[in-house]
């Protein structure tokens, strides 16, 4: 086994332990809406407050984010599987997934989730390609005013939702 093999090795290991928050991302470009399920996202700058999102590059989500300029982010709380289900399991390029819940327009008509008490709005300032997901750094415009959210949804527990977009 080569430096490289057991590096990757290593890495794997320690990912797999891990349990990344699970968020959604809802956007629209004007014409279409469009959400998903994602598990890589993060704070990224307290001062000035900044959040980065990655989306994968073979969802629906990703192709309505390039013609976006803002992004909503739903806080996941652990009794939200439904929605992780729903924005997870399904693809945005034959399901419709906002017939399927509740929504209402948020900042620059992005989809707000009425079932996330949890969110925020962000303006995209830039674009970063890292591999197979495109990183969008944002910047919060607009934000939930709950003061109380529940334990939050982690990876291990939507581990097994099959993917909307095959890997």
């Amino acid at each position: 086994m080569t430096p490289h093999d057991t590096a990757h090795s290593g890495f794997e290991t320690v990912v797999d332990a891990l349990d990344y928050p699970m968020f959604v991302v809802t956007t629209t470009d004007g014409t279409r809406r469009a959400g998903c399920l994602i598990g890589f996202a993060a704070q990224c700058s307290i001062s000035p407050p900044r959040f980065m999102v990655w989306l994968s590059k073979r969802n629906h989500t990703f192709q309505v984010a390039t013609g976006a300029s803002t992004v909503a982010v739903h806080r996941l709380d652990a009794s939200a599987t439904g929605l992780a289900e729903l924005f997870g399991s399904h693809t945005g390029f034959d399901t419709d997934k906002f017939t399927r819940c509740r929504w209402r327009p948020g900042p620059g008509g992005v989809p707000l989730l009425e079932d996330c008490p949890g969110w925020f709005a962000g303006e995209i300032l830039s674009r970063h390609d890292t591999g197979d997901h495109l990183g969008l750094l944002l910047r919060p415009i607009a934000a939930t005013t709950a003061t109380e959210l529940g334990p939050q949804l982690g990876f291990r527990a939507v581990r097994d939702l099959p993917p909307g977009n095959e890997p």
